[in-house]
Formats: C-alpha cells, structure tokens, sequence
C-alpha cells in the first residue's frame, strides 16, 4: 500500500514546502506541490499540518539498573511513549554491568532488552573501566556492529580518570567513534555531599548545591582539553546545564576543535525552585536544575546554534519510589526524569510559537542534527526521496495541557504536569506506519529495528 500525505507543508532543516510526499514500502519516494491520488493510496490529509521528519532522541536510558533502582520504562513502554510524542528513533545509553565485563556483555544484554521497542533504535556504548580488552573491542563495534558511538562518566562509581580517558578518546578516535562525555567533578561532589549530611542538610534542594554548575563547567572543560591533548578526538557533550560550560563549548569550537553540545527540556523548562516544593524529590536528576539565569543561557545557545541537540535523558523512577527510597534523604534518591514523550510539543510551544527559533532550526534540534553525529543520516531526519517514512504531522493550532494521565509511560508523574503547549503532534509514522493518531497509540511490540550505525567522520555531512 501506498501512503500519500496531501495537503501539508513539509519542514526540514533548510526550509518550508508546500508539497504532497508519497510513501511506498516504508520509504520516501517522491514529493511535489501536487501529487495525484489513486485508489493505489492510503490518502493521509495533512491540510493545515506541519510534515516533520519524526524526532530522533539520542538520550535515553530505557530499562537501565542503576544499582539502587531499575528504571521502570522497559524499551516497549519507553518507545511508546516516545512514538505517542512525535519521537520515531532513540539511541539508548546502555547502563553499567558488572564489574569487570565486557563492551559486548552489555551490547547483548540491550539487543535482548530492545527486541519489543516499537520504533527504530540503537545503543550508545557505554566504557566502565579501561583494559588492553576494552580498547580492542571499540574498533570491531564502531565499524561493523554499528556501535558508532560511546559513553563514559566523569563521576559515579565506574568515572573514568584522566588517563584512562586519553587513552579512549584517542582509541574512539582512531575507530570512527563519538565519544560522549558525563562531566561532573566528583570529587567536589563527594566532598560537597558529605559536608551537607554531616549538617543534616539533606532535603532535595541540597542535591542542587551538592552538583553546582562549577562542577560540571570545570568537567567540561577538562574533556575538551584532554580530547584536544588526544589527537583532537571528537567530543559530544551531553546534557549541558549551564551557561558557564556553554561558553568552554563555544571557545573549543572557535579554535576549530570537534566539539558538540546537547541539552534537554527540563535545562530550559525548569529550574532551582522546585526543589523548594513539597514534591521536590520529583526532580533529582543530575546535572541538577539550575537557576532561571542558566535556563536563559541555554535558550541563547538553543537559538544562535552554540547547542546542537535537543535530548532527554529520560530515566524514569516513579514519585511513589522517590518517596519510599528518600523520603528524607536527597543522596538515597535514585536520578533522572521522565520526559520523552513531551519533548517535540515542549521545544515547538516554547522555542518555536514563542518566536525563539525557526521552525527548521526545531527540526535540526530534535532530529537531523542528532541524525548526522550519529550515523542516522540520511536515512532518518530527513524528507528527501530515499529517507525512511518517520514522519510526525504537528497542529500548530492545537493548544494542548500535559497530565500524566494523558502519558504512555509507565511512570506515575511528569515534570511538566499543567504545561499548556502550543502546538502538538498529532500524528505519527515510522517507516509508513501510523504508530499514534490523536494521542492514541496504535502501533506493535517488536515493529522497531536496531539501527547500525555508520561510523563518525569528523566533517563528514556536519
């Protein structure tokens, strides 16, 4: 069957259409101002509706044990929530192992934990601890299994220290590899902690003034300038809270080094004061919320390109647990938010129906921006002949409230319970199926692929 949308006006990262598009066999196979139906044609009328290549979020956490907590998004419910969003391809953060296993003992695990995800999907890699090993396993992954990409941490328990992080950037680089980077200082971190539980300072505000931005900003400038010491390795900074960090982007880039910065919703959204709240353990997460002065930072980025990304981090624990694990204690409270569902209608209320940035520049945040780092393009995050059918159809009209209850997560709450957005997905398509119509999903268990990855060039199509 043939799908023909009629009507829209198609947005990609360089501009605005108004053109029919024909899908056939989960493809893009032609556009044009005027395309005619035949009795061949599933006829989608997209009248007054903006054609979107679907959303690509490249961070989540979908199933992943954090030691004191598993997540409760499996990568069934995690993806429907996402397709429900606008949301047609996700690049996962794999979670730690045990100690002392292998790159491919956790690829194995995800590839079994992701087999009913219902959109397209791939992994992240993620390096726990560095071996002769682990360094020989990042070549075969990054160029024949489609593992193009690979996480590490600068704080928690599995943290990487310098010299180990040298001798993966430089190994990622050689291999055709992103690295990705958690920066967080941990020792100031540890030393903050227990200062603050030794004075009885453990209400969730504390968290927030345990992780200030200090911290992450000195860790992202100490990843820039090792991957700069390692042969100019490429760098992905995730989940950038602040204006400070920000400005170390800007200076690498501004010396010509491969640098790229992502941020989420709840970065621009959100800020210090909820921690203040009754609720407030609703909203641990690290990096913390910041000040509304760092939120206005990040919108200033989002809008002259300094950011690239627009992700999540979507780690959902629900409130009720929060309660039973930390109730009055912030360092028992196991980290991260929900928010994948809502993160198109969120940027396109605030960013685009405010005036803040273009429709294109939305359409380069949230999917072919994170298409091209990652090795997705041109197959996702585009509307060329060629491309696969991930499409999300958005009323502009449309104002629409966010409740939970109106969510397909698993979880119990939503950061962003009574935002009123202007502007909200009503449709979505991955590869030619209509997976969400009006809020309803429609699509099936196991109908997502893993996506192999192509490996990172520096340059390449960027």
């Amino acid at each position: 069957m043939k799908t023909l949308l009629k009507g829209g006006t198609l947005v990609d990262d360089a501009g605005e259409y108004r053109q029919d598009l024909l899908i056939m066999q989960g493809k893009i196979v032609r556009r044009a101002p005027q395309i005619e139906a035949d009795e061949t044609m599933n006829i989608i009328d997209a009248r007054e509706l903006l054609v979107m290549p679907g959303g690509v979020d490249v961070h989540t956490h979908f199933n992943i044990d954090v030691g004191i907590a598993q997540s409760c998004d499996d990568f069934f419910a995690g993806t429907r929530a996402a397709a429900c969003g606008g949301t047609t391809t996700i690049v996962d953060h794999m979670g730690f192992g045990p100690p002392g296993c292998t790159l491919h003992h956790q690829l194995e695990k995800y590839h079994r934990d992701a087999v009913e995800a219902v959109i397209d999907y791939s992994f992240h890699g993620v390096i726990q601890h560095v071996t002769p090993q682990i360094l020989e396993e990042i070549v075969p992954m990054a160029q024949h299994e489609g593992i193009s990409s690979f996480k590490f941490y600068l704080t928690y328990d599995y943290m990487l220290h310098d010299e180990d992080v040298l001798n993966v950037l430089q190994r990622l680089n050689e291999a055709g590899a992103l690295a990705t980077v958690h920066p967080e200082n941990d020792a100031a971190i540890r030393w903050r902690r227990q200062q603050f539980k030794q004075q009885g300072k453990t209400a969730p505000v504390w968290h927030a003034h345990s992780r200030p931005l200090a911290c992450e900003a000195e860790a992202i400038a100490r990843a820039i300038n090792l991957a700069r010491l390692a042969d100019n390795a490429p760098l992905y900074i995730v989940h950038l809270s602040n204006g400070l960090g920000l400005d170390y982007v800007r200076m690498a880039r501004a010396s010509g080094q491969p640098v790229w910065a992502e941020t989420c919703p709840q970065y621009l959204l959100l800020d210090i004061n909820r921690y203040l709240r009754p609720d407030g353990l609703k909203y641990i997460l690290s990096p913390p919320l910041r000040p509304c002065s760092e939120r206005d930072k990040l919108w200033v980025g989002i809008a002259n390109g300094a950011i690239d990304t627009l992700a999540t981090d979507h780690c959902n624990f629900p409130y009720r647990q929060r309660q039973q694990m930390a109730a009055n204690d912030f360092t028992r409270c196991p980290n991260g938010l929900p928010g994948v569902e809502n993160r198109l209608a969120l940027l396109f209320s605030e960013g685009v129906m405010k005036g803040r940035i273009s429709r294109s520049r939305f359409v380069s945040l949230t999917s072919t921006m994170p298409a091209k780092l990652f090795g997705l393009w041109p197959e996702k995050g585009s509307l060329q002949p060629g491309a696969d059918a991930d499409l999300v159809l958005f009323d502009p009209r449309r104002q629409q409230i966010i409740h939970h209850a109106d969510l397909h997560d698993n979880g119990d709450y939503t950061p962003y319970e009574g935002f009123c957005c202007q502007g909200w997905p009503v449709m979505t398509l991955s590869r030619g199926t209509v997976v969400c119509r009006e809020g309803r999903f429609t699509g099936q268990a196991g109908h997502g692929r893993f996506i192999s990855r192509k490996p990172f060039v520096t340059g390449s199509h960027l």
